[in-house]
């Protein structure tokens, strides 16, 4: 599943995700799963067409990450894996960096972040100028909604409706839209 949530030249991609990572970090094995969240910048196209046609939107390279993962095995609600990546290089992200706010209490943290569009920028060495002031206004005035929507898709990630078919015997798998 994939919400996406556009404003100005922000937007907030939402999607679950089953994740096998084939060289994992020591403590990080086994399939993860969860929601990943990015703010990635958005460009409005032209119309192609009359003033009734549809407008192309593209949806531009990620700018942070949250990814509100645990492990498949683990205790549902543990949030084990869960962390961010604050810096994103062109498509890639940077490290993983864990935070104990985060991991404590996700929804209420990725809603403080998301209410400060500002320091989670100025955190990824974006540049003011690549967001309008509408960017951040809307972006702080439907956090909550963008989180409830987090929410329910952490549930069914929970009930295991994301999971890939062939979970039990990948090894090296992502599913995900994001």
């Amino acid at each position: 599943m994939l919400y996406l949530f556009g404003f100005e030249r922000i937007g907030v991609a939402v999607s679950d995700i089953y994740f096998v990572d084939p060289n994992p970090s020591k403590g990080q094995e086994g399939a993860e799963r969860g929601v990943r969240l990015e703010l990635r910048l958005i460009e409005p196209g032209e119309l192609q067409g009359s003033i009734y046609s549809a407008r192309p939107i593209t949806v531009e390279r990620p700018v942070w990450r949250v990814d509100l993962l645990e492990s498949v095995d683990g205790t549902p609600g543990s949030f084990d894996r869960t962390h961010h990546h604050p810096g994103i290089d062109g498509w890639e992200p940077g490290r993983r960096v864990f935070d104990k706010g985060l991991s404590a209490d996700p929804l209420k943290w990725l809603g403080e972040r998301l209410a400060d569009l500002e320091g989670v920028l100025e955190q990824a060495g974006v540049k003011s100028d690549e967001v309008t002031p509408a960017d951040v206004t809307g972006l702080r005035d439907r956090a909550p909604e963008i989180v409830e929507t987090v929410s329910r898709l952490l549930v069914s990630v929970r009930a295991g409706e994301s999971d890939p078919p062939d979970a039990e015997s990948a090894t090296n798998l992502r599913a995900s839209w994001l």
